[in-house]
């Protein structure tokens, strides 16, 4: 500094060392005048709470997106959940309905051997009414036959021997 306040001897105008202490406090000044640090601080300031609240948005949203994650994620659990039971149900109506379909065909099929037995049944009624039909007329007609003739004895048992050897080959043929 003692430099500084120490001027030389000739032209004190022309020294630029002169005119570097003028510039300096002329600037420093209007520096001061314009009140330029607390404008430089307050936009620093300003600067600064605008990133504060950039991130604090950034944050909020970040939140909102863990929570929408978690919403979709507990959706989606449910959702395999939700398909899992319909599909176990799936699976439980085609058992019962396999079930019931074999008690119907069950009940029917023993519907139908009920109905073949009695047809088999009524069938074999009527081949035997048939039989004692047919017997009752051939016995008839040889009974016809011995009254008409008027045998004796012996061409009797011949005569039911005969009728009977043709109702055993009536009866075999038909």
């Amino acid at each position: 500094m003692e430099h500084l306040l120490h001027l030389p001897h000739g032209n004190w105008l022309a020294d630029p060392t002169f005119w570097v202490i003028v510039a300096l406090l002329l600037f420093l000044g209007l520096v001061a005048y314009l009140k330029l640090p607390g404008m430089v601080a307050k936009a620093l300031d300003a600067r600064a709470e605008a990133i504060a609240k950039e991130l604090e948005e950034a944050k909020r949203l970040r939140e909102e997106a863990q929570e929408l994650l978690a919403s979709f994620q507990r959706r989606q659990r449910e959702a395999e959940t939700e398909a899992e039971a319909i599909i176990a149900q799936a699976h439980r109506d085609a058992e019962r309905l396999a079930a019931e379909a074999r008690v119907k065909m069950t009940a029917q099929l023993e519907r139908r051997a009920e109905i073949a037995e009695r047809k088999i049944a009524q069938a074999e009624a009527d081949a035997a009414a048939a039989v004692r039909a047919r017997a009752a007329e051939l016995a008839a007609a040889a009974a016809e036959r011995l009254l008409a003739e008027g045998l004796d004895a012996s061409a009797h048992g011949k005569l039911i021997t005969a009728g009977t050897a043709e109702l055993k080959s009536r009866f075999s043929a038909g």
